[in-house]
């Protein structure tokens, strides 16, 4: 009786042991998360599959990080365009937002207040949904002088500063002015230029869902 009863516990003991090892359904769920973005990331004169977002899951996958990536692109879109629709656009249940807007307020010479503003909303509600934000910079044109430039570029190291989120400093980076790189416009990545930028912003946009996948354990 009594061996009876000392292998049933160490048969339990061990089930408990295999059972604490298992990891949770929320460790390994696919992390959802919103690009919130105008046509940068929309993919203008692009497959979807050749879109940031859709790139961006690609690369992320192979390096075994599953997420669920939801494209909220709108060509055209503004700062504020993206705070009137950010209710609709970042569905219940998203647990992280790649936040890529301000490149038409800089194409309009919106004024920086403005731009600013809607910025500053849009994280305020994300963080009161207990929503991850990643912020993608965005630099000014030269053609409105550098006193716009100026007050313009300090927006986003300013707010990822006060919101105490991850900033990358510039979206466009490794791809901005190059013709290769980008389509006839001269304003909108090709695919490869899309490749480009998913390279890299990858190691960054790593680190944030590494930080979620942390905080869900």
């Amino acid at each position: 009786m009594f061996m009876h009863m000392l292998v049933l516990g160490l048969a339990l003991a061990m089930a408990g042991t295999t059972f604490a090892q298992t990891p949770s359904p929320d460790e390994t769920k696919p992390i959802k998360l919103v690009v919130l973005g105008d046509s940068l990331s929309a993919g203008l004169g692009l497959s979807a599959s050749s879109a940031f977002p859709a790139r961006l899951q690609k690369s992320l996958e192979t390096k075994g990080i599953v997420v669920d990536i939801i494209n909220a692109g709108v060509s055209g879109d503004t700062s504020s365009g993206g705070r009137d629709r950010l209710d609709w656009s970042v569905p219940e249940g998203t647990e992280a937002v790649i936040l890529e807007l301000g490149a038409n307020d800089a194409l309009r010479g919106t004024d920086p207040k403005v731009t600013r503003s809607a910025l500053t909303d849009i994280l305020t509600r994300l963080k009161a949904r207990r929503i991850a934000v990643l912020l993608c910079g965005m630099l000014a044109p030269p053609n409105y002088g550098s006193d716009y430039s100026a007050r313009f570029n300090a927006i986003y190291p300013d707010l990822a500063k006060s919101f105490g989120v991850p900033l990358y400093p510039f979206f466009l980076a490794g791809v901005a002015a190059d013709t290769r790189l980008n389509q006839a416009d001269g304003l909108h990545p090709t695919a490869e230029g899309i490749d480009v930028i998913v390279k890299n912003i990858l190691p960054t946009v790593e680190a944030f869902l590494g930080t979620i996948s942390g905080q869900r354990s």
